[in-house]
Order: structure tokens, then C-alpha cells, then sequence
């Protein structure tokens, strides 16, 4: 069957891409294809659940405007769907002098986005955390959580009901362009489309190749694991908690996080995945450690961050190292408090010099485009940054 836009991809941003497409093109065809047996599978299902507010990013950039307006969607589409969600806040805690001394930037940052904040010393911290130590904190109200598989899976239903097609356990084999149109291959069964938009996050560099693309990155997974405090802690906090984030590092460091059924997770970390969608701390896949070894990108990230590194792989083998991590501002916490919990894979876009990629990424064809880099927070950004795409994607494919 002939389609005009063929979506690959049922993550969350892949979700919103169909859906905006299906806003701007009312009555045309699209079909999602999806290589799981769920929607949300990968990334989107295992992420911390967080609604971000958007105070990390420069003023006045992308980012921080997709992360603002993604926000007030996000809560906008859930409260339309019926999805629970729970603007708890979240609080960023500085525990030494130098972290004191970021607090002020971010809260500068913060004035700087139009985001609310509100800085706090340290008894007032303890009075409204009474589990909580720092030497100051900024609170940030806007900041919610909410479980991002059931957005997706209401997204779904946004695709059918505007007359999307949705198709599950349909892994891509083959991409091949033309002059008229694509076909996308999955399994033994064929689409046309007049365009195609590639939104595969973990597997994203590899069918961009399938299709003929010509790239200079590739997808490094960096697995992020979690515990969960048994149900006994689940009055530790009442907002989320973070650390405040060192720029030497790419992530935000492990932190405290309310989950809408009730819990509290602990992490994530962020070690060296050796299997792009394995969620165990063994998983392995030697296709996945091939494309790592053989890009000279992965020895040069390796090269310039191996301290943190091992810091890293040390705290998920010794749950000690990870407990300190936390004690830092959360004293209370035990060993004991630590409960196993699944994992994350995110996929960390890398360039042949050994950068990593903090923005978008795109690579286009005449009829055929490829999000090869989608930033954090994806999933709270996800509404618009599908809008974005589906403008994007109008560039290509007119005919």
C-alpha cells in the first residue's frame, strides 16, 4: 500500500512526529512502524519519568524554548488524556562551596528562561526536606513527573484517531529510495511512501546507513542504572532531588526521583552499555561492541573522560560508591535503601573526533529524513520537537 509518510520509529518522538505530521497534513496517510510488540519500548520506557523545566539550557536557545513549551504540552496533553500527572518540584542541592557558587548561575539561568525559582538556605531546605542536607538549594515548582508509556501509548491513539496506520513487530530491513517514492521493507512485507522519517533513537544511525546515508557519528549506548528505596522510604521526599550538575561531566548526576505510582527511584548513573537495548548489567551484543570498537570516536570520548569513567563503572559495581554519591545530600540513605531496579539505555550520538553530541542531528535525502540526534529531555520536549520535525520534513518530499 502506497502512503505519504511513512514514520519509523514508536518512541516518544517518533509518536509526536505522526501526530504533528497528521496536524499539518489533515487527511493524508501515514503509518508508524514499530519494531516491538509496544509502543515506548526503548528509551521512552525507561526513562525517569521527570517533566522537565528547562533550567540547564542557555537563554534564549532551542533547547530551552522545546523544553518550556514541551512542558506546558506535555501537561496539557495529559490533563486532555486523562494521564495522571504530579507537579512535585524538585530541588537542586548544592552541598559544597563550589557548587554554592553554580546554585547562583543556574538561578541567573533560571530568571534568564522565564522559569520560576525560588533559592533557599539551608534550614529552610531541612524545614521543607526534613531528609535533606545542603548548604543551599534552589527550588524549581514547575517540575513534575509523569509515566511517559502511557503518554506514548495515548499517542498512538492521537495517530489512529486522526487516520494514521500503527504497525507493530514490523523491524526495518530495508530502506531503498527512488526518484517517486521510498519502500521500507520489515520482515516479509513492503511499504511505499512518498517520504520517510527516520525517529529510531537507539538503532537511528544504523538504518540512516541502511537507507545510504553518509555519516560521521555513530550511536554509543550508555546504560543508566537505577535502584528503587523500598516502600517503606516512599515518604523520604516530597520533591525531586538533585545535585547540582557539574559541567566537567555530560550527565546530571544521581539524584532522587518521586514516580507517579508512589516510589522513589535513586540514579541514574551513566556506565558503558555493551548492548544498544540490553538492560541487564551483563547484557551483552557483539554487534553493538563491534560498532563501538571499530569508531575511533568511542576511543577518543573514552580518552578524554576516563576518570569519570571508572568513577562510574566503580559505583556500579561497588554499591558503596553510589551510596556516597547520594549521602552527599541525603544522609540517611543505607545500603539496605538501595533496591534493584531496571535499567535505561540512552543513546549518546558521537562524532569521529570524539565529541559528543548535544544537539539535534539530522541527515537528509531528497525524500528521506533521519533524526539522528534527538538532545535531553527528549521526552518532555517531545510535542514540539515533533512539530519541528514534521516542518522540517516538509522540506523534503514535495512532489
Amino acid at each position: 500500500m502506497n502512503y505519504d509518510t511513512c514514520v519509523i520509529g514508536g518512541g516518544i518522538v517518533g509518536l509526536a512526529t505522526a501526530v504533528k505530521i497528521l496536524e499539518r497534513r489533515p487527511g493524508s496517510s501515514l503509518l508508524l512502524l514499530e519494531k516491538e510488540a509496544r509502543l515506548g519500548r526503548h528509551q521512552t520506557g525507561h526513562n525517569s519519568g521527570v517533566i522537565h523545566s528547562g533550567i540547564y539550557y542557555a537563554p534564549g536557545s532551542l533547547k530551552a524554548e522545546l523544553c518550556r513549551r514541551g512542558a506546558e504540552a506535555t501537561k496539557a496533553f495529559c490533563a486532555q488524556h486523562g494521564i495522571p500527572v504530579h507537579v512535585c518540584g524538585k530541588f537542586l542541592v548544592a552541598t559544597n562551596p563550589a557548587e554554592v557558587r553554580r546554585l547562583g548561575a543556574l538561578a541567573e539561568r533560571a530568571r534568564q528562561n522565564g522559569i520560576a525559582a525560588d533559592s533557599v538556605d539551608a534550614a529552610e531546605l531541612t524545614a521543607r526536606e526534613p531528609n535533606i542536607r545542603g548548604l543551599a538549594a534552589l527550588f524549581i515548582p514547575g517540575t513534575g513527573i509523569v509515566d511517559y508509556r502511557r503518554v506514548s501509548e495515548a499517542l498512538g491513539g492521537v495517530i489512529a484517531a486522526g487516520g494514521g496506520e500503527v504497525c507493530l513487530n514490523a523491524a526495518v530491513t530495508a530502506i531503498r529510495e527512488a526518484p517517486g517514492g521510498v519502500t521500507v521493507v520489515a520482515g516479509g512485507r513492503a511499504w511505499e511512501a512518498k517520504r520517510v522519517v527516520n525517529c529510531a533513537g537507539l538503532q537511528s544511525d544504523r538504518l540512516a546507513r541502511l537507507a545510504g546515508a553518509r555519516l560521521g557519528h555513530r550511536i554509543i549506548p550508555f546504560r543508566g542504572e537505577y535502584y528503587r528505596l523500598p516502600a517503606s522510604r516512599n515518604d523520604l521526599i516530597t520533591s525531586l532531588i538533585y545535585p547540582v550538575p557539574d559541567p566537567e561531566l555530560p550527565f546530571l548526576g544521581i539524584h532522587l526521583t518521586r514516580t507517579i505510582d508512589g516510589g522513589i527511584t535513586v540514579g541514574p548513573n551513566a556506565v558503558l552499555a555493551m548492548a544498544r537495548e540490553g538492560y541487564g548489567k551483563f547484557a551483552f551484543d557483539a554487534r553493538d561492541v563491534a560498532s563501538c570498537a571499530s569508531f575511533p570516536g568511542f576511543w577518543r570520548v573514552l580518552a578524554g573522560n576516563y576518570r569519570s569513567a571508572l568513577t562510574e563503572v566503580a559505583n556500579s559495581v561497588w554499591r558503596t560508591g553510589y551510596l556516597r554519591a547520594c549521602q552527599k545530600y541525603c544522609p540517611g540513605l543505607t545500603a539496605a535503601d538501595l533496591v534493584g531496579y531496571e535499567s535505561g539505555i540512552r543513546a549518546q550520538a558521537v562524532t569521529r573526533d570524539g565529541s559528543l553530541v548535544h544537539d539535534f542531528l539530522f541527515a537528509q535525502s531528497a525524500r528521506v529524513l533521519h533524526v539522528c540526534n534527538a538532545p535531553s529531555p527528549a521526552a518532555t520536549s517531545a510535542l514540539p520537537i515533533g512539530e519541528m520535525i514534521a516542518a522540517k520534513l516538509d522540506e523534503t518530499g514535495k512532489n
